[in-house]
């Protein structure tokens, strides 16, 4: 039997079929290494980046070994942020899909802690969260961890970065201590080992290459001069090479935001993600980047973790990652599939040191270039528009519900209508340009599921 087939496991018939149906054949290389441990019930240390297939490696894990007729917390996930807290959430629960009755409930901070209260009383199997609000429901009383079989470290290393030591302590002093415990990080610094060392018991280490590269890449590094301003560099950039979408990304959210302001006053239709954003704020900001209704994003590398979009244009760095890996990270989100990607850096004077030993790491000679002239303006416009209704899974909104009001009751084209995003108390809609006037109008006026909602275009 081939090793590299999930078949290949001891995993259940229920299992099996979901993973067949998710097109999950073959295991990635980090799945192939940890899967079988992770089964057995060992700890492990696995050094392993976003993309990589990591998730659905522990998520499996946790689910095989799952009761669902025990209806305590059994496995704990902590990362680092928000959004890959959301993400390891949804993965786990297609995961569950043929697996009846699977709590999974995401703790994280930015939202209000009395529903999550609420929803800790009824229970969950599978807690997804952040380090601070973990450690806020465990302070209250709200998260009990002495039943936990299972505790994942997702990027351990980034929760270090971020300054979650200490939470950390506190979620590890409050966990069950017969317990397997997993952790995921895409380096081994110091502190890593020392959790390791403090939590882990004889844990396997396994490690697979980084699946990023910059083989369909053309990258272009462009020196500025002590004169130069970098906002108005990648205004430039952006003229020269006309984009369809692009990322941008910064080292801090204040330059974020300073790009982000000058490229608006523009005209472009432009948005900052960086960590000072509201909860739902953050979510609006990805669903409009995702859905192709606002081109151009500005980020900083820890607000844009996870975030996946397909036919990206262009990467441009404003400054250069302050780690390699980084660099190869951020660029990799265009030239995907196959696709020919286009990465552009801006790279100042104090900034050599660092492009010295992305050469070194990228085994390869980097020509610096003169910023492009043009006499051009920005001009990326989005195709689409974002509608949004106040309704959501709370309100038990499905996308088909809201496709089915827009082209059956009011006559639009469903090829006018693009990605449908639904969260708990809202509904996201793209919409072509030419139609958002009209399929407003009718979510305005008309119905969802019998039921009136407000909506408004972003």
């Amino acid at each position: 039997m081939n090793s590299l087939l999930f078949s290949s496991l001891n995993l259940s018939a229920d299992m099996l079929a979901n993973l067949e149906s998710l097109g999950y054949n073959e295991m990635t290389p980090i799945q192939a290494q940890s899967l079988p441990i992770i089964l057995q019930g060992q700890d492990i240390i696995a050094k392993a980046k976003t993309g990589s297939g990591k998730t659905a490696a522990f998520g499996i894990g946790l689910l095989a070994a799952l009761d669902v007729k025990i209806f305590t917390t059994q496995a704990l996930v902590l990362c680092p942020t928000r959004e890959l807290a959301d993400q390891v959430a949804k993965e786990i629960r297609r995961l569950a899909r043929l697996t009846h009755n699977v709590k999974v409930l995401t703790l994280c901070g930015g939202v209000a802690i009395g529903p999550q209260i609420g929803s800790l009383e009824r229970g969950a199997h599978i807690v997804v969260g952040t380090p601070g609000r973990i450690v806020d429901h465990i302070e209250k009383g709200t998260l009990k961890l002495g039943t936990i079989k299972q505790l994942v470290l997702d990027e351990a290393d980034r929760m270090l970065d971020m300054g979650f030591t200490d939470s950390i302590e506190t979620v590890l002093a409050a966990c069950n201590s017969e317990r397997q415990t997993l952790l995921f990080s895409a380096t081994y610094p110091d502190g890593i080992k020392k959790i390791s060392a403090h939590c882990q018991k004889n844990p396997h280490e396994v490690s697979v290459e980084s699946v990023h590269s910059d083989e369909n890449i053309e990258q272009h590094f462009y020196e500025l001069r002590e004169t130069d301003r970098k906002d108005i560099a990648v205004q430039q950039l952006l003229a020269h090479f006309n984009p369809e979408s692009a990322i941008i990304f910064c080292n801090t959210k204040i330059l974020c935001q300073e790009v982000c302001d000058l490229l608006r006053a523009q005209g472009v239709n432009a948005l900052a993600l960086h960590g000072d954003l509201e909860q739902r704020d953050r979510d609006q900001v990805l669903v409009r980047f995702s859905n192709k209704s606002c081109p151009v994003l500005i980020a900083t590398d820890v607000a844009a973790r996870g975030l996946d979009v397909k036919g990206l244009g262009v990467v441009i760095n404003v400054e250069l990652a302050h780690d390699s890996e980084v660099h190869i990270h951020r660029i990799g989100r265009t030239g995907r599939a196959g696709e020919s990607g286009l990465a552009l850096s801006l790279v100042a004077h104090n900034e050599m040191s660092r492009l010295n030993r992305l050469a070194d790491y990228l085994q390869k000679t980097i020509t610096l270039e003169d910023l492009p002239k043009t006499n051009n303006v920005v001009e990326i416009k989005p195709d689409m528009v974002t509608l949004c209704i106040d309704g959501g899974k709370k309100e038990k909104v499905r996308p088909g519900d809201i496709l089915g009001a827009l082209t059956k009751d009011a006559g639009l084209s469903g090829e006018m209508i693009g990605k449908i995003d639904i969260f708990e108390f809202a509904s996201y809609i793209a919409v072509h340009h030419t139609i958002a006037r009209q399929a407003l109008q009718h979510l305005q006026d008309g119905k969802i599921k019998g039921r009136k909602f407000r909506a408004r275009k972003l």
